[in-house]
């Protein structure tokens, strides 16, 4: 039998995944993926999208926030001049690749999304092979790569931040063609915080 669910929060999933699998006497596999408005379902059936939810899940991504926890090993200034390089190479402020990074993954390096977005820029792994980017977890290659598909963006939505934004959150398909940023509160908080972001950095600069 296949069951599909919208879950608030992860002491319900728990609940919900016992219930299929205990009674029914399944498999105890969950698969979550979100709908074309952005809504999370967990489901019992894999297949395209579909993201396996593995328990019990690691303390340090149990309720996460939206900003990572910052890596202790790993400090923001030791990525200064892999950013400016990409943002040179790629003609992006380097004050906006610092924006996305720190709404991202609060620069850990080894952070990986419920959605299984992976790094500092948080790459799905299609985004990344479309990059030709070989492993996410590298710092070097991660942000030459987030920093790419932000310029790509950029180019395609006539430097439109917001948009270019709103796009690297949601996905380009959600964005391209619309001429808005799509109705999904995740992403308009996304978009909204990066911003806030970069302005803080800006400012910073100029003082």
């Amino acid at each position: 039998m296949i069951v599909i669910a919208r879950i608030a929060g992860l002491v319900s999933l728990i609940a919900v995944m016992f219930s299929w699998a205990v009674p029914c006497g399944m498999a105890s596999e969950i698969y979550h993926f979100r709908d074309s408005d952005g809504v999370g379902f967990y489901t019992n059936a894999p297949g395209p999208g579909r993201t396996k939810v593995r328990f019990p899940l690691p303390r340090e991504k149990r309720f996460r926030a939206p900003a990572y926890r910052v890596n202790a090993k790993y400090r923001p200034e030791s990525y200064e001049a892999l950013i400016a390089s990409a943002s040179r190479s790629y003609e992006v402020d380097p004050d906006v690749v610092k924006a996305v990074i720190e709404a991202e993954s609060n620069y850990d390096e080894q952070a990986v999304s419920p959605k299984g977005a992976l790094g500092l820029m948080q790459l799905m792994p299609s985004t990344a092979r479309e990059l030709g980017v070989t492993d996410a977890f590298d710092p070097g290659q991660n942000i030459d790569g987030g920093v790419r598909y932000l310029r790509w963006l950029l180019t395609e939505l006539k430097g439109d931040l917001s948009l270019a934004l709103a796009a690297y959150n949601a996905g380009p398909a959600r964005v391209f063609g619309k001429n808005r940023i799509p109705p999904i509160p995740e992403t308009r908080s996304y978009v909204a915080r990066v911003l806030k972001l970069y302005n803080n950095f800006k400012g910073r600069n100029t003082l």
